[in-house]
């Protein structure tokens, strides 16, 4: 097969440590895959070519990369179709980028193995690794050390990419993060955060995890208000989710939201 889905994340919990010597920050965060995706299509080629996204300078990366650890030329024609929004907090350039490594790896005469592949997504960028894997995960150190998680999945996901948040890059939002001092206090939260990870059995209990330490939204109250047991910034930012336990409720509430920017309703998802 030489397409697939590359679907979009939530960072259901996202706890932020101080920097580390390689220039990124200790995390630890809950990333759950949900059912809106980006598809990718990968074809042996006579030269590298990327079509359908003019901005993609990631999947180029990821192939290039993968050329030049099998010892390769970079002979693949890739297209992207895209429905994830940019620059949103849900990981479409790294979901983008996992999905094109994997369909390209295919191709290879000699495939490279998992943990290898693993190891070049960990240096395109902290998601990465996550959408070569399945089901829910625990990312820590730089959030490309993996640990699966046995998550409830029966739930509505309403999303809101809000038309009055500018979005900022990945790196301006922790260099703010940085000035805050936010950091302080890091051992306390992480340690909330995994007894609240350790007592999950039903979605309600989901609402226990602490709240994204990088960026929040007022709509998040909204979205409570709306009916959601919990609503917080996904990555990032600035899209915002709310989980709600029954569709009726979260059709209602995406409605109600429309006025305030892009929405959708969708469900968490265990493949890409």
């Amino acid at each position: 097969m030489n397409r697939a889905p590359a679907t979009a994340k939530l960072n259901l919990a996202l706890v932020v440590g101080p920097g580390r010597d390689d220039g990124r920050h200790e995390v630890a965060t809950v990333l759950q895959r949900i059912d809106l995706a980006d598809r990718v299509r990968v074809e042996p080629a006579n030269a590298l070519h990327i079509d359908g996204f003019p901005e993609d300078t990631i999947v180029r990366e990821a192939l290039e990369r993968l050329a030049e650890a099998a010892r390769a030329e970079p002979r693949w024609e890739a297209r992207i179709w895209k429905n994830i929004p940019v620059a949103s907090g849900l990981g479409g350039g790294s979901s983008d980028a996992a999905t094109a490594l994997r369909l390209a790896n295919a191709t290879l005469p000699e495939p490279l193995p998992a943990e290898l592949l693993h190891e070049l997504a960990a240096k395109l960028g902290a998601d990465v690794p996550f959408f070569l894997s399945t089901g829910p995960q625990l990312g820590t150190g730089t959030g490309t050390r993996l640990i699966p998680l046995d998550l409830p999945q029966d739930y509505w996901v309403v999303l809101l990419l809000p038309h009055d948040t500018r979005k900022f890059s990945t790196s301006e939002v922790y260099e703010a993060f940085d000035r805050r001092a936010a950091a302080d206090g890091f051992d306390e939260r992480l340690a909330q955060f995994e007894r609240a990870l350790g007592e999950i059995q039903r979605p309600r209990d989901l609402a226990a995890l602490p709240p994204n330490d990088l960026a929040s939204s007022p709509h998040a109250e909204t979205m409570r208000a709306l009916g959601a047991f919990r609503a917080d910034v996904s990555g990032a930012g600035p899209t915002v989710y709310g989980l709600f336990l029954h569709r009726d409720p979260a059709v209602a509430a995406e409605r109600e939201l429309r006025g305030l920017g892009r929405t959708w309703v969708t469900v968490p998802t265990w493949y890409g």
